[in-house]
């Protein structure tokens, strides 16, 4: 007789076999009994908890209502069509509308019979209305759970009759046929201190209860599972990684006294005073420094790298800067080659436009060690970059990197690993820090300099237009110069360059010349035509640079006090920030004007009114997180980090806390190596992808 168990192929379970198998996996990634099982409803429908249509609103959101289906009809032609049907209870009715499958749904539907119906409350014109119900012929005689969980389907499952009725069904069964075999992955100790269910006990809980109370507590369980892995899968890499020795710089000399007693012409921040005393702490260890340096824009990130860099020239060994762009690369080879001559350090430039004669120059000056310090773009990848003595990586918008070219720079000493510092000025959420980099130290700025203004931010629609024209006109007659940026729609580069151009010819005719001047920047242009357009405007000779995302990063014009963003609704919440930061460097007052259509979903709302209401990366983080989650917000979702089937970052900040704790404990006192913790060390040593691209950031 055949032995069913949780990787038994989903085909195999009564009533599925091969085509639905086939449907199953294409559709939802269900392979086997135990994916089915872990396949967790999003909902749940209390059927004690009816809803009377006259007390529906537009804000009931999901409700159950119980009536009599009348009027059923066709509306519409062709593509358009639709059916619509009335629900009918003593207190009054509800419209029922299907925009897709018309024809088939139409022949399902029964006139006159009364239907349990669960639905989304819509309104509209002050009508209410439900789209595409789930429908249940009333059975007064038939026993039904009282509280019934709704699954993820897809239309195509839906259309086969795969919908979330059979994987309720199909699931009960897996449970009755393998549920004695599930096996426990947490040890009793942890169950009993942190009052959780049992796995087999909160598998079945939270599919089959009819009691919230152990719904709940299942899903907690569940939760606490998934945290308390991807913990200590990392709280282990990170426990590995302290026993790789690094480099020491025990010295602070000349290059760092010369610059900080008479080059720094401003006092530190307090929070910048603190992160280059972790640094510092770090680069005497012995061991490789691996340290996430997040700041908000304009926070002073820079000024840390810069000394972090004198401490490893006073130490004789060479540093590296590393930036996404040309643009953000050039900008900090200009402001460290200033500093750099001053003090008699060597330091060179590399990108993908450097001459082939100035490139082997450098691969010269940098394995021969005259030269101390490169800056440039990922061309320092290549195999001709060779260093005499490579002691520190400083990586500036490390997550615009892949993991391979980091890899490359990292391995650039053969004596060994360089420190590596990675920066941000995208503002990570505290649990996503600590999950996502839980194995690297975290330094965060979260202190601006002193006299920055917060950034005043509003939001127009087209029909304002005007009205923003003139404010731009009175920003310009102080004096200020202005920032108009539009969206990069990746599948359309053709598009987004007549986009451009379209808004520049607009612009052209509301700010004429001679009275007016413009530089424009877009991805067409070549190296050199950016950089003199650039110019222009950093020496002010033009007062608005019309530009695509390509200003978004590193580019520093204190002058400059006024973004506009066109389609504000296209770009994400981190991006909006960054593109903000680029104004509210100078002294005066700063002004960032939202401009988007009329058309918003519910998304893009949220995004724009977050920007108005708060200056704080860190609170756009957040709401960043709940509107994206993990995977989006860090490119994360093909690597499978963060693939939580349940638990969030956001709403369950507690239960990471408390996972962290636990893992702690449990490898701060060996407890891998006790009989009662051996499913740990068990399910621990079966995952092969031990996070280990996280060593290098």
């Amino acid at each position: 007789m055949y032995q069913y168990n949780t990787t038994t192929p989903i085909g195999y379970l009564k009533g599925v076999g091969p085509k639905k198998a086939e449907l199953l996996e294409n559709e939802l990634n269900i392979r086997t009994i135990g994916d089915l099982i872990h396949h967790y409803p999003y909902r749940y429908i209390d059927k004690k908890k009816v809803v009377q249509i006259n007390q529906l609103n537009a804000h009931s959101g999901w409700v159950l209502i119980k009536g009599t289906l009348s009027t059923i009809k066709t509306i519409g032609q062709h593509r358009k069509k639709r059916l619509s049907a009335q629900l009918k209870d003593s207190s009054g009715k509800v419209e029922l509308l299907w925009f897709r499958s018309a024809v088939w749904i139409e022949k399902t539907l029964q006139n006159g019979t009364l239907y349990e119906v669960y639905g989304k409350i819509n309104g509209f014109n002050g009508s209410l209305s439900i789209a595409h119900p789930e429908m249940t012929i009333y059975d007064p005689k038939k026993k039904t759970k009282s509280i019934l969980p709704k699954y993820n389907s897809t239309e195509k499952l839906n259309q086969r009759s795969l919908s979330s009725n059979f994987l309720f069904k199909h699931i009960k069964t897996a449970l009755d046929t393998v549920g004695a075999t599930i096996p426990e992955t947490l040890p009793a100790a942890l169950r009993k201190k942190y009052a959780l269910s049992s796995r087999r006990e909160a598998l079945h809980a939270i599919h089959l209860s009819d009691d919230f109370a152990r719904i709940q507590n299942a899903r907690t369980s569940l939760k606490f599972e998934e945290l308390f892995y991807t913990q200590i899968k990392i709280l282990r890499t990170k426990a590995t990684k302290e026993k790789s020795k690094g480099f020491v710089f025990d010295k602070i000399g000349a290059h760092f006294h010369s610059f900080f007693n008479t080059q720094l012409e401003f006092e530190l921040t307090g929070a910048q005073k603190r992160v280059v005393k972790e640094i510092r702490s770090d680069l005497k260890k012995g061991m490789q420094m691996n340290r996430l340096l997040q700041g908000d824009v304009g926070s002073g990130k820079t000024i840390v790298a810069l000394l972090s860099i004198l401490m490893a020239l006073d130490n004789q060994y060479q540093a590296a800067i590393m930036a996404p762009t040309e643009i953000l690369a050039k900008q900090h080879y200009a402001s460290f080659s200033k500093i750099f001559e001053a003090l008699g350090i060597q330091v060179c430039f590399l990108s993908g436009s450097t001459k082939t004669k100035e490139r082997k120059a450098f691969s010269k000056g940098l394995a021969e060690g005259e030269i101390s310090v490169i800056v440039g773009t990922h061309a320092l990848l290549e195999e001709s970059v060779e260093f005499k003595n490579l002691g520190l990586v400083v990586i500036d918008e490390q997550h615009k990197f892949g993991v391979a070219q980091r890899a490359k720079l990292w391995k650039k000493n053969p004596k060994g690993l360089p420190h590596i510092l990675v920066m941000t000025a995208t503002p990570i959420p505290r649990t996503l820090a600590m999950t996502l980099y839980g194995d690297l130290d975290i330094s965060v700025i979260d202190q601006m300099p002193a006299g920055r203004k917060p950034v005043k931010t509003q939001h127009y629609f087209e029909k304002s237009r005007l009205k923003l024209f003139g404010e731009l006109k009175a920003h310009l007659a102080q004096n200020r110069q202005i920032y108009i940026v539009y969206p990069l729609i990746e599948e359309s580069k053709t598009l987004d360059y007549q986009n451009l151009m379209d808004g520049y010819d607009t612009l052209l005719r509301v700010f004429p010349l001679p009275e007016y001047k413009m530089s424009i920047l877009h991805g067409r242009m070549k190296p050199a035509e950016k950089e003199f357009e650039m110019a222009r405007f950093v020496k002010a000779d033009t007062q608005i640079m019309v530009s695509t995302t390509v200003i978004e990063v590193g580019v520093n014009v204190p002058n400059a006090s006024v973004m506009v963003i066109e389609n504000a609704e296209k770009f994400g919440l981190s991006q909006l920030h960054q593109l903000r930061g680029r104004v509210g460097r100078g002294s005066a007052q700063s002004y960032c004007y939202l401009m988007s259509s009329y058309k918003l979903s519910e998304n893009a709302k949220k995004r724009l009114s977050t920007m108005c209401e708060t200056n704080d990366g860190f609170k756009i983080a957040e709401q960043d997180l709940k509107l994206r989650g993990p995977g989006d917000l860090m490119g994360t979702k093909q690597s499978g980090v963060l693939d939580f089937k349940l638990a969030s970052l956001i709403e369950d900040e507690e239960l990471v806390m408390q996972t962290r704790e636990a893992a702690q404990k449990v490898l701060e006192h060996n407890l891998l190596e006790r009989e009662d913790f051996h499913m740990v060390k068990a399910n621990i040593l079966k995952d092969k992808q031990s996070l280990s691209w996280s060593r290098i950031s």
